[in-house]
């Protein structure tokens, strides 16, 4: 299997078990797009990306206490899918 990159944002995070003392974050990812035509000469990075991963999502349960509020909606990330060796 190849390496592939991937660039996903942070949709939206639910706190459990509630805002104002939370113990996880689900983060709920989107890959980005934008709305509106891109420029022609392909030069927006979230176009490369859209044009081939055109959409999935991917949620993130996180429970580590040290990365509890964290994160934020909007946050950008690239995501690297690297083999692990056997």
């Amino acid at each position: 299997m190849v390496a592939m990159r991937a660039k996903v944002k942070i949709a939206s995070i639910a706190r459990y078990p509630n805002d104002e003392a939370p113990t996880q974050e689900t983060l709920s990812f989107n890959f980005p797009s934008k709305d509106g035509p891109y420029p022609s000469d392909g030069s927006d990075e979230d176009q490369q990306f859209a044009r081939f991963s055109p959409m999935g999502s991917l949620y993130l349960t996180v429970a580590n206490p040290a990365l509890i509020g964290k994160f934020a909606e909007g946050d950008t990330f690239y995501l690297d899918f690297v083999p692990v060796g056997k």
